[in-house]
C-alpha cells in the first residue's frame, strides 16, 4: 500500500480507499481516481473519527497511516483512568440545573448499560435510537446522544432535537445560555461542551455532556468519541478546539 494517498493519485490503492469510505458511510465513486469527491469524503471521515490512540484524526484530506488504520479497524474503545466514578451522579455541590442533571442521569444510565456502536462504525440500535430518524445510520451520533438524554425529561426539552453539534450550541446561544471560551464560566454537571472539528469556521463539531469540574479537570460523558458512551477528562484551561459551553437553566 502506497501511503500517503492524496488528491491526484490513481490506481488499485485508491479503489480500495474508495471501497472503504463507502463501507463506512462516506459514499464515493469507485473509479480509482483520487479526485475532489474522494478528498471531501476523506476529510468528512477524518473529522468524525479517531486514530488507534483515541486522538482525533488530522483533517487534511490525505490518507496516511493513522487515517488508514482508522478506515480498516473498528472505532477504538479508549481506556481512560479517571479521578471520578462516571457510573454515579456527581455530588449536588458541583451544581447543575434540573434540566442538566436530568440529562446527565440519563447519560450515566446509557454508559452503565454499555451503549455504543454495534456491528461497525456509527452502526447499531443504540446509534439508530440517538439519530432519531434525523439522519441515517453511518452518521456521527454525538449530538444525537446528547439530544436523546435531554429528551427523556418528562418536563420536556430545553432545545429542539438535533444531530448537529454546532446547531445545538447555536440553540443555546439563541437562548442566551452559551458561554464562550475564556469567559471565566465554570461548567456544571449536565451542561453541554462543544468542540470544532475540521476548521473553526466549518460545519463539523463534537459535543458531550459535562460530568463536572474537579481540581482543574473537566470530566465529560460523550458518545462517538470512542465506540461507546464513555467518560473522558481534560485540563480545563487547555482544552483544544473548544467552541464553548451551554447551560440550560430550567425547567
Amino acid at each position: 500500500m502506497a501511503i500517503p494517498l492524496k488528491q491526484g493519485d490513481r490506481g488499485p490503492e485508491v479503489k480500495e480507499l474508495q471501497k472503504l469510505l463507502t463501507a463506512k458511510g462516506y459514499a464515493v465513486s469507485n473509479d480509482g481516481v483520487f479526485g475532489p469527491q474522494t478528498q471531501r469524503a476523506v476529510k468528512a471521515f477524518q473529522s468524525q473519527n479517531l486514530d488507534q490512540h483515541g486522538q482525533p484524526l488530522v483533517v487534511d484530506g490525505k490518507v496516511g497511516p493513522l487515517t488508514w488504520w482508522s478506515l480498516t479497524h473498528p472505532k477504538p474503545f479508549i481506556e481512560t483512568p479517571s479521578a471520578v466514578d462516571f457510573r454515579k451522579m456527581p455530588p449536588a455541590q458541583l451544581g447543575g440545573s434540573k434540566w442538566g442533571r436530568a440529562a446527565l442521569s440519563v447519560a450515566i444510565g446509557e454508559l452503565n448499560a454499555g451503549a455504543g456502536e454495534v456491528g461497525g462504525n456509527n452502526q447499531g440500535p443504540w446509534v439508530k435510537k440517538y439519530l432519531h430518524g434525523l439522519a441515517p445510520l453511518g452518521n456521527s451520533w454525538c449530538a444525537g446522544f446528547v439530544s436523546w438524554c435531554y429528551s427523556q425529561n418528562p418536563a420536556g426539552m430545553p432545545l429542539h432535537y438535533t444531530v448537529g453539534a454546532r446547531k445545538m450550541l447555536g440553540q443555546f446561544k439563541n437562548n442566551g445560555w452559551a458561554h464562550a471560551p475564556g469567559s471565566g464560566y465554570e461548567p456544571q454537571p449536565g451542561d453541554i461542551v462543544v468542540w470544532w472539528r475540521g476548521k473553526l469556521t466549518g460545519w463539523e463539531g463534537h459535543v458531550g455532556l459535562v460530568y463536572g469540574v474537579k481540581d482543574g479537570m473537566l470530566y465529560t460523558i460523550e458518545g462517538n468519541r470512542s465506540s461507546r458512551v464513555q467518560g473522558f477528562s481534560y485540563v480545563l484551561s487547555r482544552i483544544d478546539k473548544l467552541l464553548g459551553f451551554g447551560h440550560a437553566p430550567g425547567p
